[in-house]
């Protein structure tokens, strides 16, 4: 936990605590068993986490980020592969509750587009806090999911 926690430290500093993504990751388990990480000889490369999470009544489904990445290993596609296998694990994945619903993140859609995110209709699902909509992505895990996800998210 440490080395992750150096990680998020050095690509996104103390600012990072004040995002609403942090606040719905408040009172949930840093490490799950959907986090990634990439490794070699030893060493922390990457790491993604993910969040279970409700949007309203709706449940189980997943909030993905942080993604960070080594400055000097950035580019070699160290986050490709863990936003690829955490997709593919959603999908593939269930919770006593139920499977997957959707992969949901605050992010660019440039980068997170090429997996298969989709811009959040506006107003649909709502963070506890400013969230910049445009920002507001989603990929499904089985079709039509993204309908029923209406509402606040919220940590479980």
């Amino acid at each position: 936990m440490p080395a992750v926690s150096s990680l998020h430290a050095s690509a996104f500093g103390p600012g990072r605590f004040a995002r609403a993504a942090y606040r719905v990751r408040e009172g949930t388990p840093a490490i799950s068993p959907h986090c990634r990480g990439a490794f070699r000889d030893g060493r922390l490369l990457a790491a993604l986490r993910m969040t279970e999470i409700a949007i309203g009544e709706s449940r189980p489904h997943l909030l993905l980020g942080p993604l960070a990445v080594a400055r000097d290993v950035q580019g070699q596609g160290f986050g490709k592969a863990l936003v690829a296998d955490a997709i593919t694990a959603a999908r593939t994945g269930s919770t006593p509750a139920g499977p997957f619903g959707i992969v949901l993140l605050v992010g660019d859609m440039p980068y997170y587009g090429r997996f298969g995110f989709k811009l959040v209709p506006p107003g649909q699902i709502t963070f506890p806090g400013p969230v910049n909509p445009a920002r507001i992505l989603a990929v499904e895990c089985h079709s039509g999911a993204l309908e029923g996800a209406v509402g606040l998210v919220r940590g479980v």
